[in-house]
Order: C-alpha cells, then structure tokens, then sequence
C-alpha cells in the first residue's frame, strides 16, 4: 500500500544531514528529471534573486526562500516527513509515531514534490521552496516536465493499493493508473456539503495517519474503508477509485 501526500509551501529549516544527495533519494529513475529541475532552480536564484522571487511568485516577505533555493547543493538535510509542516502534517503528527507504527508509516507514505517529483517519508532532502504551478525559465511547465518520469516511475505498483491524497496541482504532475482518491466534504446541519480547503488538509492529515499507521494489510478500497471506519472516519464509497470523506463543520 502507498499513500500520496501534498507537500507544504512551509517546511523546517536545517537538519543534521548531509546534503542533498539525489542518488539517496526513493525511485531512482526520477534523477535525471530530479537534476534538470535542481539545476535550472540553483542558478535562478543564485545569479538574479529578485527574477527568481518574481518566478516563485514569493512576497519581499519571503525573499529569503529565494537564498535557501540558491543553498540547495550544500543545505542540510532532513527526513522528508519531518521537513514539511503545515496543516496537514500537524494532523499526521509524525513527531508522535515511533516504533513499529512508525516503520509502517515510513514504509507506506511518500510525498509529492515540484522538485523531485515524489519522495519517500524517510528521504533525506534539504529546505527549498518550489510549487506545482511555477514556470521555470526553460522548462515550461512542471507537469510538462514531471508527467512522463513519474508515470513511468510509478507504473510498477499497478498491482498495490494506491491512496492519491495529493492536491490538485500536484496529481497532475504525475497521475497513478488506478489509485484511489480521496475526497473531503464538510457537511454542515441543513446537509449541505462544501470543500474547505484548510478542513480538507487536516482531515487529510488524520486520515493518512490512520492508513499509514494500520496494522492492517488494505489491498482494496473495502479493506481501506473498513480500517479508515474503524478509527471513526466517515468514509463513503462513491466507487473503485474514489471515495469520500464527510467531516462536520
């Protein structure tokens, strides 16, 4: 079973790492795209910072993202589920798994990224600060660049159970065949439904804990169902690859 996770714009600084080392990164045959990426980031913001902010499309506020990017090759590193934070990894609370609950979750997470495409929970990368939506001078679009690395990359888990929790932008930069995704809807007391975007993430977060988590084996979206019901997620099943997720308000 893997689960997909959405990054963070925000992400901890430091680590106690050696730096970035992309023959250490999960799914090797993503290096190539993972360089090309890295080396058209660097030198935008190492040789015109305020380009680079307008690119990123960062605030003055946060210029210092741009000096960070410009670091890449010699910043720290850190485990990729403890360098993103945010929403959705505060609800994961990752700083609370240890044991085997832990292994699980290491073994079962993995995280989407403009940068690299897609990293496992226990690979070591340093602070940048790059998003879906960006366009890079000469690369055009990401999904452009990510889409077919990633498809093949991911090709080989046709036969697992595949939970796509990632946002919009980051799904499109690479599609799973087959995953299942997960819908969250905020159901209010006239029975209403809404996406809130702040309540998705959250929920987002429990739900994956929960997954990740389990000692349960989940090959399918009835075993998913019934793991995620037992933790006392509302879940329904709209079909093979999509399910839904009802919080209240």
């Amino acid at each position: 079973m893997r689960i997909l996770l959405s990054p963070s714009e925000t992400k901890s600084v430091g680590g106690s790492g050696a730096p970035l080392d992309l023959t250490a990164l999960s799914l090797p045959s993503l290096g190539d795209t993972r360089k090309v990426v890295a080396d058209t980031l660097v030198p935008l913001c190492t040789g015109d910072p305020e380009a680079a902010r307008a690119a990123l499309g960062l605030s003055e506020r946060l210029a210092g993202e741009v000096d960070l990017n410009a670091q890449l090759w010699s910043s720290p590193t850190a485990p990729a589920l403890s360098r993103y934070t945010g929403v959705l990894y505060d609800a994961l609370d990752q700083p609370s798994l240890s044991g085997a609950a832990r292994s699980r979750a290491e073994s079962r997470l993995w995280i989407g990224s403009a940068l690299f495409g897609l990293v496992g929970a226990s690979d070591p990368i340093p602070h940048y600060r790059l998003s879906a939506g960006t366009r890079l001078p000469g690369l055009g679009t990401l999904r452009s660049v990510w889409k077919p690395s990633l498809t093949a990359a991911t090709a080989a888990w046709d036969d697992e159970l595949v939970v796509d929790l990632r946002s919009g932008g980051y799904h499109q930069l690479g599609p799973v065949p087959g995953a299942v995704t997960v819908d969250v809807v905020t159901e209010y007391p006239d029975g209403t439904r809404k996406v809130v975007s702040h309540f998705s993430k959250f929920h987002k977060g429990l739900l994956a804990r929960t997954l990740a988590t389990s000692r349960a084996e989940m090959d399918d979206v009835a075993s998913l169902l019934r793991v995620a019901r037992r933790a006392g997620h509302t879940v329904e099943h709209e079909s093979d690859s999509v399910v839904t997720m009802v919080t209240a308000p």
